[in-house]
């Protein structure tokens, strides 16, 4: 009879312990976002699977990370806009074919170094109260560690990599680069074109990569692709300022209208 008892104590402590490893809810310690609270999410797919996240900066524009295609070859890229649920039907819901993917020109695989992505829609969006394009900091300048800002994506929510169907948030903190830099913690990778995110088991992880960091209403970065371990508080999330790229922005979407 002890020995039984032993063994189930040591069961539910070894359970506890396995959940207290695992992050709890979504995104990796987030929840289930108000639906369509923000009508300028994007899922970027291939041949029909999300892959990335992205945001409507104009009407016939969505930003992402260039590293969200260095695998769909030949696949088939498009743009699901108005979503909650990537499964079910909604009214706002609409599926557009991406005439032109445009990676910042001196993106590579070997480094998240300008990891931006302009994907242009097969049509202008059908905007609405479910669709709409989000602002972006044009201000070079960066935002004060400590600031709270929101994340959002259908990325995986488990370490075991479950993705959910509906879109996943997450408000988290600024950390400043010094600190992101430190040898422990990304070892001055972290350039004046990137910010740094907190990531203690709350963090941004595969399949939010492209998404919007949005800082008082505003998209001042895009979370970038990578093999960062998510939710590794030593391991802050990367993030590539928007404002630093206005320029290279504003001539695609400039030559892309003319063409």
């Amino acid at each position: 009879m002890a020995d039984r008892l032993v063994h189930l104590v040591t069961l539910v402590l070894l359970g506890a312990a396995v959940c207290a490893a695992q992050p709890r809810g979504r995104i990796l310690g987030g929840s289930e976002a108000v639906s369509h609270a923000r009508p300028y999410m994007a899922s970027v797919q291939v041949n029909g699977k999300h892959v990335c996240g992205g945001f409507l900066v104009s009407e016939q524009w969505v930003l992402s990370a260039a590293h969200c295609l260095e695998d769909a070859a030949d696949g088939k890229v498009q743009v699901l806009l108005g979503a909650h649920s990537l499964s079910q039907p909604e009214p706002s819901k609409r599926l557009y074919d991406v005439l032109r993917a445009v990676p910042h020109p001196d993106s590579r695989p070997d480094t998240i170094d300008h990891d931006l992505l302009l994907l242009k829609l097969s049509g202008k969006a059908e905007l609405g109260p479910a669709v709409q394009p989000l602002a972006w900091q044009r201000e070079d300048r960066d935002v004060a560690a400590g600031t709270l800002c929101d994340v959002a994506g259908w990325g995986v929510v488990t370490h075991a990599g479950r993705r959910p169907d509906r879109l996943q948030y997450l408000p988290l903190r600024v950390i400043d680069r010094a600190t992101c830099n430190l040898r422990t913690y990304h070892d001055g990778t972290i350039t004046e074109r990137m910010m740094c995110g907190e990531s203690n088991r709350r963090d941004t992880c595969k399949g939010d990569s492209g998404g919007p960091l949005v800082c008082s209403g505003v998209a001042e970065a895009v979370v970038t692709s990578g093999s960062r371990v998510c939710g590794n508080r030593k391991k802050p999330g990367i993030y590539t300022r928007v404002a630093s790229y206005a320029a290279w922005i504003d001539g695609v979407l400039a030559e892309g209208a003319a063409a």
